[in-house]
């Protein structure tokens, strides 16, 4: 009876072994197929316009495409900023505007993976977002700062010249996920008039880096 016991015991530990094994691997093989399946998607959705889901039961799509020429980063921007979508790529935020239109548009990302290259930012560098229609848009980064989402800060613009903002939490190395920081680097529109950190971002609650 014991022994009976100990192998229908040693059968279920090993049953649940594998489906740990496999669902580990399914993850890892999603993650590498990804980016080519968003790859897909983004030139569906240039030659033929409209929303084309990487894999038909996505809850996101390939929206823009960010680039740091600099840092070598080249990336796709999702359709949302929640986290399913996030752990493909960093998302567009409901919270600003489209890219391109007046106001701010505010992308998210990760801290630890797509977007811990924000940390490298440094004013006048250029980034640019590609959108859809085939429009490029330049920018260069004006600041970054680290605000606390605890505080009550100005929602992003909805009016006024396109800006961007990408966002993430803070610190990189941070041990705990889900901290209340967040660094954001604010970039302008390239050729036009930008200011660095002002006294006024200190007044708003920004701690200049």
């Amino acid at each position: 009876m014991f022994e009976r016991c100990r192998s229908w015991l040693l059968i279920a530990l090993c049953t649940l072994a594998l489906k740990e094994l496999a669902g580990a691997g399914l993850i890892y093989a999603k993650a590498a197929l990804a980016p080519h399946l968003m790859a897909r998607a983004w030139a569906a959705t240039q030659a033929e316009g409209g929303v084309h889901k990487p894999w038909p039961w996505a809850d996101t799509w390939p929206v823009a495409r960010l680039r740091v020429p600099q840092l070598g980063i080249d990336q796709f921007v999702l359709a949302g900023a929640s986290g399913n979508a996030l752990a493909f790529g960093p998302g567009l935020d409901a919270a600003g505007v489209e890219p391109g239109q007046g106001g701010t548009a505010v992308i998210a990302g990760h801290r630890d993976t797509h977007f811990r290259f924000l940390q490298h930012l440094v004013p006048a560098m250029s980034l640019s977002v590609e959108l859809p229609d085939g429009r490029l848009l330049q920018y260069r980064v004006a600041e970054s700062r680290v605000v606390d989402s605890r505080q009550p800060v100005a929602a992003p613009s909805h009016f006024g010249p396109a800006e961007l903002e990408l966002v993430t939490c803070y610190p990189f190395d941070a041990i705990r996920p889900g901290g209340p920081l967040r660094y954001v680097v604010h970039a302008q529109p390239a050729g036009a008039e930008w200011q660095a950190f002002s006294p006024l971002s200190a007044a708003q609650g920004v701690i200049p880096l």
